[in-house]
């Protein structure tokens, strides 16, 4: 598969990174919003070409996926961009800004036959599925709660506290906890209710939910930019608990009886970065000829952004262009 990266920051290093190990994809440009950086991240990782504008990138007629990595306030455009030119698409968490931009996309990307998912990247990961095996053992017993975590000290980013970027925690790492609670409990929900610390900008600098289920169960999820935090998932059940290290790669999995004693460890594969897996997942759905993912379906990706649609709403944040 022939691939290209449109916006050349950290997490587009990631990618580039990722790819380069991968046998079955080519890499063949790189697009930035001027020439000079576009060149540069391209001779890092060995692209083809590199293109001074993403207009240029789209236009290259032997690319056939790309990778969207800017920030998510411009991921609506930029998706449009790739699909209006023919592009098969893996965009970056969050999707989109809101619901609405999400299903406009995703209504385009069937109609053109083209493929279009969401680089949640913790759906992909065989430890997903590991996950969901030891939940569904029944190993720990009913379980009642859980939760789960992801803070990180990121609030220098302008990314992050402005508003017109669609800056906030919860949009860049509120949505994995939101995430992991999904993985482990579905989506069966009855209520959220939500509290938040703001920057002066009238985004979240830190917010905090609590997802209800239909039946009984609770997911306290919580996600910051100003603080470092331990990132576990933690599932609570009457015959002992498990622990998730790192909601946002799980780097392994826990099992504790009663007396809190380890009585069983899952530990992830070897892997590049991670971001392998929905790569190859794209490859797979491609030529399939699908429009979406099994791993992540595109009811998932506009489930989750009507969810948090409504914690914004509730947290009274509101994005200038909206």
């Amino acid at each position: 598969m022939k691939m290209g990266i449109l916006a050349c920051g950290g997490i587009a290093g990631i990618m580039a990174d990722t790819i380069s190990h991968m046998e079955q994809v080519e890499m063949v440009a790189a697009g930035a919003r001027d020439y000079e950086r576009a060149k540069k991240f391209a001779d890092q990782y060995g692209f083809k070409r590199a293109y001074g504008s993403y207009e240029e990138l789209v236009a290259d007629e032997e690319v056939e996926l790309i990778y969207v990595a800017s920030p998510h306030s411009h991921h609506y455009e930029h998706i449009k961009l790739c699909l209006e030119h023919g592009k098969h698409v893996l965009c970056e968490k969050a999707f989109t800004v809101n619901a609405k931009q999400a299903e406009e996309v995703l209504k385009l990307a069937k109609e053109k036959n083209l493929l279009l998912t969401e680089a949640m990247w913790v759906r992909y990961i065989p430890m997903c599925e590991t996950l969901k095996e030891v939940i569904a053992s029944g190993v720990i017993g009913e379980i009642s709660t859980l939760t789960a975590n992801l803070h990180y000290v990121i609030d220098g980013n302008e990314r992050i506290y402005k508003p017109e970027l669609a800056g906030g925690a919860l949009l860049d790492v509120g949505i994995y906890a939101l995430t992991f609670a999904s993985i482990c409990f579905g989506d069966d929900v009855a209520r959220i209710t939500s509290d938040a610390v703001m920057f002066d900008t009238g985004v979240d600098a830190q917010s905090t939910m609590i997802v209800t289920y239909k039946d009984g169960k609770v997911a306290i999820c919580s996600g910051g930019t100003g603080g470092l935090s331990d990132r576990q998932g933690i599932l609570y059940g009457r015959q002992g608990m498990i622990v998730v290290e790192n909601i946002n790669n799980f780097e392994s999995i826990k099992v504790y009886n009663l007396n809190r004693e380890l009585v069983k460890t899952y530990e992830a594969p070897p892997q590049i970065s991670g971001y392998e897996y929905e790569v190859e997942a794209c490859l797979k759905a491609i030529r399939a000829g699908k429009t979406e993912c099994d791993e992540m379906p595109h009811a998932e990706t506009v489930l989750m952004m009507k969810r948090m649609d409504g914690i914004r709403e509730s947290l009274k944040i509101r994005y200038p262009f909206e």
